[in-house]
């Protein structure tokens, strides 16, 4: 293990719920330093060598105590939907930006060793290239992809021998998390199938690249251990199965009809979107400096929400604010 004191900033939220435990499990110490806006449940408590606080990364000064002793920032919280512009743009502002440098200084400062900033691919926006490689120019549509983008140089402005610094851009994330969310993709599109019936895709033929939580949390765990001059200042596409959204579409009507025969066939119905975002990433860099693979498929995300949604463990799935992150932040008046 090369670091054995970590914080993860958003440890609470759906992809932490995952990561979290499973740093643990290896032995880590792990700080998750995080706002509660979804509580903190879900995370193993009893465990010893956790520890969780509930700050606002705008807040350095609380954040540079917790970072005395961290060896590695895992730096995963931010207002994270492309709707964010419903939201107070404030908001997404002094979050996603504006806290971004001041917190690596206090990194810098308090004398951890890795920084790993967990970006974005839809930083790309709109590409016909039919691979998008980490050196596509940065088309931003919102503001989440703006400063997301924006972000990653001010990381690498601070970084030297002593610093590392790493950036990942993730495809849309899938699956079953403790902490879950229904309002991505494959996520929504399970949802409305298993619990309506039918799902309705928006558009359809808009590429969308797709990454199962497990292959996020284990590309985060790669990031933790791999040797200083793979990584340093560099940045990383982390995607896995590009698709149109009407063959995601396709692809949860097939699992949720074979989880669910009693219900017979599912329908597919098609409406217009406004949302145009399409790219389709290539993560070969990866694979090639690194030898890092993504291991599970939106098939297997779609069967797991499955048995969650069997298992009771989402009640509620279409009413309960705490699934879908803008609407959480409208009902507790996040600013």
């Amino acid at each position: 293990m090369k670091f054995k004191n970590v914080l993860i900033t958003g440890g609470a939220g759906y992809c932490g719920s995952v990561l979290t435990p499973q740093l643990l499990d290896m032995g880590y110490h792990v700080t998750v330093f995080d706002i509660m806006y979804y509580g903190s449940d879900f995370l193993p408590k009893d465990n010893a060598n956790l520890k969780v606080v509930e700050g606002d990364i705008r807040d350095v000064d609380h954040l540079a105590r917790e970072l005395d002793g961290i060896d590695a920032v895992l730096h995963l919280a931010c207002i994270s939907n492309d709707a964010s512009f419903v939201l107070d743009e404030n908001l997404s502002t002094t979050v996603n930006m504006d806290a971004f440098e001041p917190m690596v200084v206090a990194a810098k400062d308090a004398g951890v060793k890795r920084f790993i900033y967990a970006s974005t691919s839809s930083v790309y926006g709109v590409s016909d290239e039919p691979d998008v490689t980490e050196g596509h120019p940065l088309v931003p549509l919102t503001l989440y992809n703006e400063f997301k983008g924006l972000c990653e140089p001010l990381l690498f402005k601070h970084t030297d021998e002593n610093f590392v610094g790493v950036a990942f851009r993730p495809a849309t994330v899938c699956g079953y998390g403790p902490r879950q969310r229904l309002d991505v993709s494959v996520n929504i599109l399970t949802n409305q199938a298993v619990n309506k019936g039918k799902s309705t895709v928006f558009g359809g033929s808009q590429l969308r690249p797709n990454l199962h939580i497990q292959d996020y949390v284990d590309a985060c765990k790669m990031f933790l251990e791999a040797p200083d001059d793979k990584i340093a200042d560099d940045v990383f596409n982390i995607g896995f199965q590009n698709m149109s959204i009407m063959d995601i579409a396709k692809v949860v009507k097939k699992v949720v009809e074979e989880e669910f025969p009693e219900r017979g066939e599912l329908d597919i119905v098609t409406t217009p979107s406004d949302d145009i975002r399409s790219y389709h990433i290539n993560a070969d860099k990866v694979k090639r400096v690194l030898g890092f693979e993504p291991q599970h498929t939106i098939e297997e995300a779609v069967r797991d929400l499955c048995n969650a949604f069997r298992d009771g463990k989402l009640p509620d799935s279409f009413d309960d604010d705490r699934y879908y992150n803008v609407r959480t932040m409208q009902a507790i008046g996040a600013a």
